[in-house]
C-alpha cells in the first residue's frame, strides 16, 4: 500500500489531532504516562488510520486484526485514539483515570470498546499476542496481530520468551513493534539496564528487523507494508524497531525521563499546546517537502 501524498499529510493531521487529544485527556485527569503517549502516538495513528482491518460499527467482528498495546501504560495515548475513531464516548476522557471511570489509566478490555487485550503488568503483552497471532495459523483466520512493546519494557524476561516462541513457531502474522524512546521511568535505558545491541539481539532470536525513525509516517508505512506481504509467505517474523523521543512534540518533555509520568497544570497546558502546534507545522513541511 504505497503512500500517497495526500494519505501522508492526512495522517500527519490525525497524528497531531490526537496529541493535542492526549494532553488534553493528561490535564483533565491532573496527570498521566504522557511521554510514552507521545512517542508512541504515530505508531497507533498509522496502524489505526491506515492498516488495522477493523470495522467502527463491529469493534468485535471475528475476523478483524487484533492490537495488543503491551505498554498498557501509554492508555493515555490509547483512550483518545479509540474515543476519537468512534468505539468509545469522547465525554469519557474528561473522566480519565478519575473514580469510577471506565478509563483506568491502563485499560480494560472489559470496559473500553475497541481493546483487544487488558494490559498494564509489563512483559505480558507479546506473550498474548503471540497466542493472538499463533490461534489464527491454527484455525485458518486471515487476520494479522500488531504488538507495540516498550523498551524499559524489554527487561521483563517474559518478552524474550515470547520471542523464542515467535521464532520456534514461524509466527510470521505477528508483527512487533518497539517503542524505542530510550527511557524508562527511573532513566536512560542503558544507564538503567543496557539493552544494546538491541537490532542484534532480535536478529538472534529469529527475526527480520527493520530499524525506522518511529516519527516518520512513510518509514512506518514502508516497514508496516513489508509485514503485511511477509503474513502468508515464509519470511522470518518481522521486528518493527521505531526509533522514537519520549514527550515528541512537547520540548520541556522531550528525552526527559521525568516525563514518563507527570502532571500540567494551566500555564504549561497552554504552552503544550503551542509546542505541538509547531511540531505539526514541521512535520507538515518536512512531508510536503519529501512525498512523491
Amino acid at each position: 500500500m504505497a503512500l500517497t501524498k495526500q494519505e501522508w499529510l492526512a495522517l500527519e493531521k490525525k497524528a497531531h489531532e490526537l496529541r493535542r487529544l492526549c494532553l488534553d485527556t493528561t490535564f483533565w485527569a491532573g496527570s498521566g504516562h504522557i511521554g510514552g503517549g507521545m512517542s508512541a502516538m504515530d505508531v497507533m495513528t498509522v496502524l489505526y488510520h491506515k492498516y488495522l482491518n477493523i470495522k467502527k460499527d463491529d469493534p468485535n467482528w471475528a475476523d478483524r486484526d487484533r492490537f495488543v498495546l503491551s505498554k498498557g501504560h501509554a492508555g493515555v495515548a490509547y483512550a483518545p485514539l479509540l474515543c476519537d475513531f468512534g468505539y468509545n464516548d469522547m465525554e469519557q476522557l474528561k473522566t480519565f483515570n478519575l473514580t469510577n471511570s471506565k478509563m483506568g489509566i491502563h485499560l480494560d478490555a472489559n470496559k473500553v470498546v475497541g481493546v483487544d487485550a487488558s494490559t498494564g503488568s509489563l512483559g505480558h503483552g507479546m506473550p498474548i499476542a503471540v497466542g493472538m497471532a499463533f490461534a489464527a495459523k491454527v484455525l485458518g483466520k486471515d487476520y494479522m496481530t500488531y504488538c507495540l512493546t516498550g523498551d524499559g519494557e524489554l527487561d521483563e524476561g517474559s518478552n524474550w520468551e515470547a520471542a523464542m516462541t515467535i521464532n520456534h513457531f514461524n509466527v510470521n502474522n505477528l508483527v512487533t513493534i518497539v517503542d524505542r524512546n530510550h527511557n524508562m521511568i527511573d532513566g536512560n535505558t542503558e544507564d538503567i539496564m543496557k539493552l544494546e545491541p538491541l537490532a542484534d539481539k532480535f536478529t538472534a532470536f529469529g527475526f527480520n528487523v527493520i530499524k525506522v525513525d518511529g516519527h516518520n509516517i512513510k518509514e512506518l508505512c514502508d516497514a508496516l507494508d513489508i509485514a503485511a506481504a511477509n503474513k502468508n509467505g515464509s519470511g522470518k517474523p518481522v521486528l518493527i524497531l521505531a526509533d522514537t523521543v519520549k514527550g515528541a512534540g512537547i520540548k520541556m518533555m522531550e528525552n526527559n525521563y521525568k516525563w514518563h509520568y507527570g502532571a500540567i497544570d494551566e500555564t504549561m497546558y497552554e504552552q503544550c499546546k503551542r509546542d505541538l502546534d509547531a511540531y505539526y507545522q514541521a512535520r507538515v513541511e518536512r512531508a510536503e517537502k519529501e512525498a512523491n
